[in-house]
């Protein structure tokens, strides 16, 4: 197969950083594709204007269905362009989009594999939400059988096209990271951890935090039980989970 890789970004009400990610990314590969979660008038003709002026290959959604949903979306018009993978970044610049080349290097030297950011916080991080991913990474652990995945939250990964087509995630919010990372290890997709900086935006820098803590927490939580419960169901009827992680030379 063909190494193509494209920049997935899923957004929703980012009128202030989305141009700006774009214009970004770009720097390191042409192909960006935006996929609009059912904006309000701001965000979507942010986004509309992307498209006019050739920056990206935009796909709108009717209306708001979580990132999750989005990423699916983004998943199936990589596909139909022909990208063999997807980097998928945030809308709110929070991630440091200068390690764009390294992933790409070691996505194109592993392409059978999944790679998923190790997030490095800065002071900005919020506390509770680095607690909340402790908890995540607790269970995750649990689902894999071992420390496969460093974290499951950060949404700077690589993912190669295909397979995140034809597994079958549920989740559609914020529980769809952590869900399919699981879920491509399962199937024996070998997963690569890459450290990567993230630096929370304030309001004033056009940061926009869509992390609803009820919600949120609720649908992650309701996640690891199901695939808890699921797994333990599943090794009773002798099915194997090969989830295992790919360490680079050095």
């Amino acid at each position: 197969m063909t190494f193509r890789p494209c920049i997935l970004i899923p957004t929703y009400n980012n009128p202030d950083t989305i141009r700006r990610v774009v214009e970004a990314v770009r720097a390191h590969v042409p192909d960006v594709v935006v996929i609009d979660d059912g904006s309000g008038p701001a965000g979507r003709e942010a986004v509309a204007a992307l498209g006019r002026d050739g920056l990206a290959h935009v796909h709108h959604r009717e209306a708001n269905g979580g990132k999750g949903a989005a990423v699916k979306t983004g998943f199936e018009v990589a596909r139909d362009l022909g990208f063999s993978h997807a980097l998928q970044v945030d809308a709110d610049g929070q991630h440091a989009l200068d390690d764009i080349p390294r992933f790409l290097e070691i996505a194109e030297a592993n392409p059978d594999a999944l790679l998923l950011g190790a997030p490095v916080f800065d002071d900005t991080a919020p506390l509770g939400r680095r607690l909340g991913r402790l908890i995540t990474i607790f269970w995750v652990h649990v689902e894999t059988g071992g420390r496969v995945i460093t974290d499951p939250m950060c949404g700077f990964r690589v993912y190669p096209v295909e397979p995140a087509c034809a597994v079958r995630v549920r989740g559609d919010m914020m529980d769809f990271d952590p869900e399919i990372a699981v879920r491509l290890a399962w199937r024996g997709v070998p997963v690569i951890n890459l450290p990567t900086r993230v630096r929370y935006l304030t309001a004033d820098e056009g940061g926009v935090s869509h992390f609803r803590p009820l919600l949120d927490t609720f649908l992650i939580s309701v996640l690891h039980a199901r695939m808890c419960i699921e797994k333990v169901f599943g090794l009773m009827g002798g099915r194997r989970y090969r989830a295992h992680e790919r360490r680079l030379p050095g």
